[in-house]
């Protein structure tokens, strides 16, 4: 291995148990950033296949001496992790042997404020995940007030999103993390002091529209479905509540084991055919683990393993 991880992944124990990887083992990081799962993936003798849609992980990645061995023990894929069974496929694997994700922006880019991610320290109004297209300058200078309005509420949950939409096309032009994170506290009376920044709801709700990282998440998931072998492991990790829910809806679903709406209606399943099977119950940090990592303390792990049913057509 060349040098240490410059962050600490979360959850780093609890997502290489569930994943169990063995010498030989070919495993996917859907989500490579600074390389923490991947570094303990190689420890334990498997081939990592790394995905990532910002160019600087992957740049980074490829000075990693895996990726001169021959054959390589790290196979880096600048791609959405959405795309991973066509990649794969193109890489001529079809089946896998275990996938990690771990969802949202890593810290390698909250950590740097050009990224504009962040608004703890003043940068470019960008968000973007993958350095490339509309950026969050763009729409909340462009978009129309009732869009950004709804974007807040739905992926920021800000309950007084129509208020500060307002405020934001009233501020118009809006070019840094700065200008913006101070347009949503005015909006929002914020005080010096409070527990929780106001803005965080909003900057959490652009970036996702921003990078349409819930769709995402659906599609990667659909993807792992098509990819895990039978016995194939699944962890993923989520760090609110958004995805969390989607994460657990997925597997639940997959694994036919939703409640029942009533007792007297009859179970609404695909074909009663499980496709994964040994769902963890939500696995959170420790006090340990967030004292270490304060940014771990809103992590949900969610694990299972696939089985030999066939991954669903309709969700490929």
């Amino acid at each position: 291995m060349t040098g240490a991880a410059p962050h600490i992944p979360v959850l780093l124990d609890e997502v290489i148990d569930a994943l169990d990887p063995q010498p030989g083992d070919v495993i996917i990081d859907a989500t490579f950033g600074a390389g923490g799962y991947t570094r303990a993936i190689l420890d334990r003798g498997a081939t990592v296949h790394a995905f990532d849609r910002d160019p600087d992980a992957i740049s980074a990645g490829s000075q990693w001496a895996e990726t001169k061995a021959d054959p390589p023990r790290l196979v880096l894929h600048q791609r959405r992790f959405s795309e991973m069974a066509q990649s794969m496929a193109e890489a001529g694997i079809a089946q896998v042997d275990g996938i990690a994700m771990d969802i949202g922006v890593s810290s390698m880019q909250l950590d740097q404020p050009e990224r504009g991610f962040a608004f703890s320290s003043n940068g470019k109004l960008d968000m973007t995940m993958s350095q490339s297209g509309p950026n969050a300058a763009d729409f909340v200078n462009e978009a129309a007030e009732k869009d950004i309005a709804d974007v807040l509420y739905q992926y920021g949950e800000e309950r007084q999103s129509r208020r500060v939409a307002r405020a934001i096309v009233a501020a118009r032009p809006l070019t840094t993390t700065g200008e913006l994170a101070a347009v949503v506290r005015k909006a929002l009376g914020h005080r010096p002091g409070d527990k929780k920044d106001p803005a965080t709801r909003s900057f959490q709700a652009i970036r996702i529209h921003v990078n349409g990282e819930l769709d995402e998440l659906e599609q990667g998931l659909a993807a792992a479905e098509q990819l895990l072998g039978e016995g194939g492991r699944l962890a993923v990790v989520s760090f609110h509540s958004l995805e969390d829910r989607i994460v657990k809806k997925f597997l639940r679903d997959a694994a036919n084991a939703n409640p029942r709406v009533s007792r007297h209606l009859p179970d609404v399943q695909d074909d009663g055919t499980a496709r994964f099977a040994k769902l963890s119950k939500a696995i959170r940090p420790s006090q340990a683990e967030i004292d270490r990592n304060p940014r771990a303390r809103s992590s949900t792990l969610r694990a299972a393993v696939r089985t030999n049913a066939p991954a669903r057509k309709d969700v490929a």
